[in-house]
């Protein structure tokens, strides 16, 4: 018993003749009389018999049709669904991001993917980067998007883009006029900055203790965004990735280029234990072009 004479004689008892039946399936008449054929030789007993010219389905199949019925619904669901996951409209991810871009920038970026797969559903948990990592070496979710090149022997890494970084000052700031701030005009200036446990940090100090300058960092945080925050009230200057100086909305900042280089590199993240689903991957894809749409090019390195 083949599916495709279950596919002909559900197409008879749907349209009550061969003909129809046949143009149902886009094949010809004598093959769905083939089909019908085979298929009573496999049950062991005749399906229709022909009265006054017509096709009359007998008692048996009857009983057979609702059972062929539900099973090829099923089929269908299933092709279907094949469908619906190849192209995109069926599926769920799972998202870890560090939060200079889980904020903002990533839920425009979502939205902006959604808008084209209404039908998938995505989670997106803020973390550390450290723990965006673990996350996808242990498989609690799907991608992970972190800040700076972290390896693990579980997972695979890939940049997503590398940017340069800006100088954030309060508005007002006796160095708001210039268009690029260089390390000497930050002499004597008080700093916002990350941990020293971040590669971000220990850039920024190895960079000003070359030109003998010390960075009298008041404040530290891990998070970019309030980095930018506490800069607006006026605690200090801070160097900071473009991505957080594009989504950040307070007014009372500003943010300059800042010469010579500095580099944040964000980096997409996959289990190295299963491949990346084609909507991942679409996924991946739509969030760096969703980027590099925004940024200046002159802040995207590469």
């Amino acid at each position: 018993m083949k599916i495709r004479q279950l596919e002909a004689f559900r197409a008879v008892m749907l349209c009550q003749t061969v003909t129809r039946a046949a143009e149902m399936l886009h094949i010809s008449q004598p093959a769905t009389t083939r089909l019908i054929a085979d298929l009573e030789d496999a049950v062991g007993f005749s399906l229709f018999e022909r009265m006054r010219g017509r096709l009359h389905p007998t008692a048996e199949a009857q009983a057979l049709f609702e059972e062929v019925q539900r099973s090829l619904v099923g089929i269908d669901r299933i092709a279907q669904t094949a469908l619906d996951i190849r192209d995109m409209q069926r599926g769920s991810l799972q998202i870890a991001a560090a939060p200079a871009l889980a904020l903002s920038f990533l839920p425009r970026a979502i939205a902006a993917f959604m808008a084209d797969h209404p039908q998938i559903q995505i989670t997106m948990l803020p973390h550390s980067s450290r723990t965006v990592v673990n996350m996808v070496s242990e498989q609690r979710c799907d991608v992970g998007f972190a800040i700076l090149s972290m390896n693990h022997p579980s997972t695979h890494g890939e940049r997503l883009l590398s940017t340069r970084m800006v100088c954030a000052i309060p508005a007002g700031h006796r160095l708001a006029s210039q268009e690029v701030i260089r390390p000497p005009d930050l002499a004597g200036e008080r700093f916002v900055s990350h941990p020293r446990v971040l590669d971000s940090r220990l850039q920024i100090d190895a960079l000003f203790a070359s030109y003998g300058i010390e960075c009298k960092v008041q404040v530290e945080t891990q998070v970019s965004w309030s980095i930018c925050a506490f800069v607006e009230e006026g605690l200090g200057v801070a160097l900071i990735d473009p991505i957080t100086a594009l989504e950040y909305k307070g007014d009372g900042v500003c943010f300059r280029m800042f010469d010579p280089l500095l580099t944040t590199d964000f980096s997409v993240l996959f289990s190295a234990q299963r491949a990346p689903s084609i909507l991942l991957k679409a996924f991946v894809a739509h969030t760096r072009a969703f980027a590099l749409a925004r940024l200046y090019p002159r802040f995207v390195v590469g």
